[in-house]
């Protein structure tokens, strides 16, 4: 069976890839849910959470098996990792720390097979559903690699780093570059963050690559959706979790606190999608 990534090119398509973030729930089971609630990929964080490669290679034979583009940040930017997930069956990778085209190539390089570059040959595995005859090509065309601008040095060599042959999308980490660039948590931080998505945007636009970004809220999204971004990711596990119960609480605690019926306050965002202040980057 030859298998596709519904994340190559989407840019093409026009059609919006929905996902979320996964940085608490371990079992894989949860991609199941995922996927029935009409999301199109899910991203695991291993960079900021503690899953085992056990873990991601048991959701990674699933997210297979479902069709369900599974993503995976890993902790750092080397051969080491990249070749690992892509071989336990993962096929998307969202890198960090890409400061430099020469990081973005090596990136590359253990990704992707001859001719574009040289990865490790593990010849029978979940990576080609233990189908060793799978081709090259083939197993190639089924990788999607995004790569993440985190600070000054990654903007400096802004076009050199999205113009990598490989590279299919970029992103930038929020959150490392507010605090590199002095405005985390100031009122400047916003408008400097997103400024600095114009830029990413806009380079991606001059070399023909997708855009992949992070929101907290439908409301955030939208305008950069309008903008041409067609990889989004909404949240995440630990936000929704959070959020909802906070919301189902606060509605079930309104009026029940002896200060009597409350039925004049407005209902709450249950779901706490207004309020959400995911940290996943």
């Amino acid at each position: 069976m030859t298998r596709s990534n519904p994340l190559k090119g989407v840019g093409g398509s026009g059609r919006v890839q929905i996902g979320t973030w996964i940085n608490l729930v371990r079992n894989p089971a949860v991609l199941t849910l995922l996927t029935n609630t009409g999301l199109d990929f899910a991203r695991v964080d291993m960079e900021h959470s503690s899953p085992s490669i056990e873990t991601i290679a048991d959701m990674a034979v699933l997210a297979r098996a479902l069709g369900f583009p599974l993503v995976v940040r890993p902790p750092a930017a080397d051969r080491e990792w990249v070749t690992r997930l892509l071989d336990v069956g993962v096929v998307g990778l969202h890198v960090p720390q890409v400061d430099t085209p020469e990081i973005a190539r090596s990136v590359v390089e253990a990704a992707y097979y001859a001719p574009l570059g040289l990865r490790g040959m593990a010849v029978n595995g979940p990576h080609n559903d233990f189908r060793a005859e799978a081709g090259l090509d083939e197993l190639n065309a089924q990788v999607h690699i995004t790569v993440m601008l985190e600070s000054r040095e990654a903007f400096r060599h802004l076009d050199e780093i999205v113009a990598t042959p490989g590279i299919d999308a970029v992103t930038l980490g929020p959150a490392d570059l507010a605090q590199e660039l002095g405005v985390r948590g100031t009122p400047d931080e916003a408008r400097v963050i997103d400024e600095h998505r114009s830029l990413l945007l806009d380079a991606a636009r001059r070399h023909d690559k997708d855009v992949a970004m992070l929101f907290d809220t439908v409301e955030q999204a939208r305008p950069w959706i309008e903008a041409g971004i067609r990889i989004i990711a909404i949240a995440s596990d630990v936000a929704v979790l959070q959020n909802g119960y906070r919301g189902i609480v606060a509605g079930l605690r309104a009026g029940t606190d002896g200060h009597g019926d409350d039925s004049s306050a407005p209902a709450p965002d249950v779901m706490g999608f207004e309020h959400a202040r995911s940290r996943a980057r």
